[in-house]
């Protein structure tokens, strides 16, 4: 099973559907919470290619984007093979 790794706040609508749809799949992932530390955050950033916005979600160190990102992923059927790996 990959390794998902996904930077989230609390009150996130859209935090919540993306761990809603790897619940959904049964995939354990790590939350990072950037709400109340401005260095993490900094990193997430980093990370992600510039994007502030959360979700910002990460499979096997892969940076697949935010909630919109990974339900589409989900809807051509490019999810389940990243999952897997």
């Amino acid at each position: 099973m990959a390794q998902v790794e996904i930077y989230t706040t609390p009150t996130c609508p859209y935090c919540q559907a993306a761990k809603a749809l790897l619940t959904r799949k049964g995939v354990a992932y790590a939350e990072i919470d950037v709400s109340r530390d401005p260095a993490v955050r900094d990193a997430m950033t980093q990370r992600a290619g510039g994007r502030r916005s959360v979700p910002q979600i990460f499979i096997d160190g892969h940076h697949v984007g935010g909630s919109d990102d990974l339900h589409a992923l989900d809807r051509d059927g490019k999810l389940d093979p990243l999952l897997a790996a």
